[in-house]
């Protein structure tokens, strides 16, 4: 199946001309003309621009009007891109503004496209050389501050205990995730330990996220969830999304591409196990504002997530 569970984008205009005019200055000319990218849950810009003096650029820009959680998104991606060393596959940033209410990011244009979906099984391969080629760069971990894995996802992978635990959702869960649910909790509870690692992780990878330039190189964009851990996390959290966007299962991934290489399964199992009660839980919570596809998209790889644990588990 292919996701068509996107986000709602503001377009450029709608944003204040004041902000607008700030730009401008900013980058020495106006924006002519301003095209969003498809694909993502932001309900602010992501547009590719192009400049009355003929530059490019790519700007992201929302306010909490969109949604209240996206400025401190943009504020924290800002601080990150700042910090990330020449040499690694992500765009430069090139401004940030921040001014009434109002985040605007710039950064260089990416030279490149997105991902042909679904995703083919090379793609994938060239993929996870590539995010193991990053990974290999970003270790140990070339951005102070940042928290760990852990420390960022310790609320968010807890969905199978708060469902254990009596939250009301629990009457609305899918029958193997009733039938399983003390042990799938027991399994939750020790994810932390296997995930720990000193590698610079995106933890939010998804097509979306990856642009290929016309030498066929892979871009790695959107890093405001960054933080520290192992490198087979991120691919992890990767996984799922492939099946939604209509490529191999998770399982079918892991036999022929092995991604894990020789990580011990009962690590692997247990951040999968806390992947799959992140998006069970997430999956069962009203829709946040501005984001009215985002619970449809984590229903989705809540759905092959769980599928996933079940046959790393032998749950039936």
């Amino acid at each position: 199946m292919t996701s068509d569970v996107v986000g709602s984008r503001l377009d450029w205009g709608q944003v204040p001309i004041h902000i607008r005019n700030r730009v401008a200055t900013a980058l020495g000319s106006p924006v002519v003309v301003a095209v969003n990218e498809a694909g993502g849950f932001s309900p602010g810009v992501a547009a590719r621009c192009r400049l009355a003096d003929g530059g490019r650029c790519f700007i992201k820009a929302v306010s909490s009007a969109q949604n209240p959680d996206s400025p401190g998104m943009h504020r924290r991606e800002a601080a990150i891109a700042a910090q990330l060393p020449p040499g690694l596959p992500v765009p430069r940033l090139l401004e940030l503004i921040d001014e009434d209410g109002w985040v605007v990011l710039v950064f260089e244009e990416v030279d490149g496209g997105p991902l042909a979906l679904p995703w083919s099984w090379t793609d994938l391969a060239s993929t996870f050389r590539a995010l193991a080629d990053l990974a290999g760069a970003a270790t140990p971990c070339p951005v102070a501050g940042l928290p760990t894995f852990a420390e960022r996802h310790v609320e968010m992978f807890s969905g199978f205990r708060q469902l254990a635990d009596g939250d009301p959702a629990v009457g609305l869960v899918d029958p193997w995730t009733r039938r399983h649910l003390d042990r799938l909790a027991e399994l939750e509870a020790g994810w932390e330990v296997a995930a720990s690692g000193s590698s610079l992780l995106h933890s939010d990878l998804r097509s979306d996220n990856l642009l290929v330039r016309s030498d066929g190189s892979i871009v790695v964009v959107d890093w405001p969830h960054a933080c520290v851990g192992v490198p087979w996390v991120d691919l992890v959290c990767m996984l799922p999304s492939i099946e939604v966007d209509g490529g191999p299962s998770p399982g079918a991934i892991e036999s022929r591409l092995n991604p894990f290489g020789l990580e011990l399964p009962e690590e692997v199992d247990r951040v999968v196990v806390a992947l799959a009660g992140f998006f069970t839980f997430k999956g069962l919570q009203p829709d946040p504002p501005g984001l009215p596809t985002l619970r449809a998209f984590q229903r989705a790889q809540g759905d092959v997530a769980r599928t996933w644990a079940a046959s790393r588990l032998a749950l039936s």
